[in-house]
């Protein structure tokens, strides 16, 4: 059973400071390099799905989440508001809120919708320090999310693409659903009070998931404060289940900011609020993804792809060269030389590496190299080329395979 704290530190991925903070995590180059991937990979899949990005910022005046309901529904989770001469602003617990003023900062037309607009950015939430632990439980998030403003008809078919987007990343990382759960509201004052809403809300993610052939369970009390959501559930290996992706369906939030477009008839109308993650937030996601694969990343996800190990001190230039090729192609490679000890050392340094190109005079002079994959399959040596090639191919497909016959 795999850790992500101890596989983080060990493998110089991510650690915290107390001077930092609790809950506030820093990363490391290899760890960097892991998050930009996924995050690139994200925006790659949402902009082929027909989303647009955006940028909005972290604060924003306490009115704009009295305005959205957080402030009366949600202040215990937030960071106390920041006077800022006769103001007040607050970090933000949520996208959403910034979401719904940039849609309504332009008029739009029917003709537009459905408006799918994505971020990938941070948010905070003011976790108890019992509670906070490695990157799945700490205060600055860093979230995937996007909200698409559609008509009402539109919404289930939105919500539907939505989790078929899940399913695929899903695929793509390596990641298994433990199970979907349809969140209900609970008893108590935390949810907006509008049963009609609700009503509404839920029957169309019923019929989501219904219409998708997906099994759900019903869970009161796991709602939003604003209308139920769709959970797709994991587990990590000791067990424990989190939310990692959500989809919603929102009318709370267009009434309350006056969302509106314009219709056929020439009429101003209400759009409906599909909110949706694909992987939650970026911390979440790869502290799953390190438990789930023990460090050993897929290829296209991996800090280093390629280890290029000279065998002495008269092959390092060739070394060199080999990295400097692949670095041309795009993929992320090292070497590691006899000043990091002897080849067996480096071998096993190496072993979460994909990929091991072993280079001695005999490799040098043919232009070749001697391949160890991570799974322990030696394929031999083969043209440096060849290997390139490979790497870049399987990178490319996001494949799980490492090396199959040519």
């Amino acid at each position: 059973m795999h850790d992500h704290r101890k596989l983080g530190r060990e493998l110089d991925l991510f650690d915290t400071d107390p001077l930092m903070g609790a809950g506030l995590p820093y990363w490391l180059p290899d760890g960097a390099v892991v998050r930009h991937t996924l995050e690139e990979y994200v925006r790659e899949a949402e902009r082929a799905a027909g989303y647009r990005h955006v940028y909005s910022p972290v604060l924003g005046k306490r009115d704009l989440y009295e305005i959205s309901g957080h402030w009366e529904h949600y202040r215990d989770d937030m960071f106390p508001p920041m006077d800022l001469g006769a103001e007040q602003v607050v970090l933000r617990p949520s996208l959403c809120p910034h979401h719904a003023l940039i849609y309504r900062s332009r008029s739009h037309s029917y003709r537009e919708l459905p408006l799918r607009m994505a971020e990938l950015g941070g948010m905070y939430r003011a976790e108890l320090s019992g509670v906070l632990g490695g990157l799945t439980r700490v205060r600055a998030i860093h979230l995937n999310d996007a909200h698409v403003f559609c008509t009402l008809e539109q919404a289930v078919e939105e919500a539907r693409a939505a989790l078929a987007l899940i399913a695929r990343a899903y695929a793509d990382l390596g990641i298994r659903a433990s199970r979907h759960r349809l969140s209900l509201p609970g008893e108590g004052g935390k949810y907006v009070a509008d049963p009609e809403l609700w009503r509404r809300a839920t029957a169309l993610l019923r019929e989501v998931l219904d219409s998708s052939g997906i099994d759900y369970e019903a869970a009161e009390g796991e709602a939003a404060f604003y209308g139920p959501k769709i959970d797709v559930q994991i587990t990590d290996p000791a067990g424990r289940e989190a939310t990692l992706s959500t989809v919603q369906i929102d009318f709370h939030q267009p009434e309350r900011f006056d969302l509106h477009y314009i219709g056929p008839d020439g009429a101003k109308h209400r759009p409906v609020m599909v909110h949706r993650s694909v992987i939650g937030s970026v911390e979440r996601a790869v502290a799953h993804l390190l438990e789930e694969h023990g460090g050993a990343f897929p290829t296209w996800l991996a800090p280093v792809q390629l280890a290029v190990l000279p065998v002495a001190q008269a092959q390092e230039e060739r070394a060199h060269e080999v990295v400097r090729r692949a670095l041309a192609r795009g993929l992320r490679a090292e070497v590691s030389g006899p000043g990091d000890g002897t080849l067996g050392a480096r071998i096993r340094a190496a072993r979460l590496v994909p990929y091991q190109a072993v280079i001695g005079d005999r490799e040098a002079d043919a232009g070749l190299a001697a391949v160890r994959l991570r799974d322990g399959r030696r394929p031999g040596a083969v043209p440096v080329a060849e290997l390139l090639d490979r790497i870049a191919a399987r990178a490319a497909d996001r494949g799980a395979e490492l090396w199959s016959a040519a």
